[in-house]
């Protein structure tokens, strides 16, 4: 079985004729509740497997918050400038494809519309916007990356942080 799991940045700051969209680094609450998050995600996953992360800040920063909650180093991580440049089904796909199949399970950090789009086409039941921090598992049974096309997976779980935070 392969998992896929998307992860949305936290909240980040405004944008700023200071700084590039590239550049917008996640709030102090945005860290808070990105902590939190990784938290909850821990108690689903044991390992995230192989961590890809946009290269936008936001998304780094979010990254390296759940990768320090499962003790793994920052260096292990995969930067994919495709998630932030043209992120779609199909540069998933490719990026599926270069993952080998001894990894069952990756976990990816980027942005919307597309970290909504991707698990909703790739899901037979849909999947609900995900909201900042949101974090949406889908499983597929096969063993090997390439097979996965869209309608193959599963919901495993769909975590999204309280209203209240």
């Amino acid at each position: 079985m392969k998992k896929i799991v998307f992860i949305r940045h936290g909240r980040a700051e405004d944008p700023s004729p200071e700084i590039t969209d590239f550049e917008r680094s996640l709030t102090i609450k945005g860290k808070a509740i990105s902590k939190m998050m990784a938290h909850r995600f821990l108690e689903k996953e044991s390992d995230p497997g192989l961590i890809i992360t946009s290269p936008a800040f936001r998304a780094l920063e979010t990254a390296m918050i759940f990768a320090s909650a499962f003790n793994i180093k920052h260096e292990k991580m995969r930067i994919d400038s495709d998630l932030y440049y043209k992120t779609n089904l199909n540069t998933l796909i490719g990026i599926l494809n270069s993952v080998s199949d001894e990894t069952n399970i990756i976990t990816m950090f980027g942005h919307n519309p597309a970290f909504t789009e991707m698990p909703d086409r790739l899901c037979m039941e849909g999947c609900e916007f995900l909201t900042k921090t949101s974090i949406a598992c889908i499983s597929f049974h096969t063993n090997k990356w390439s097979e996965i096309k869209p309608d193959s997976g599963k919901m495993e779980y769909f975590l999204k942080p309280e209203k209240n935070t």
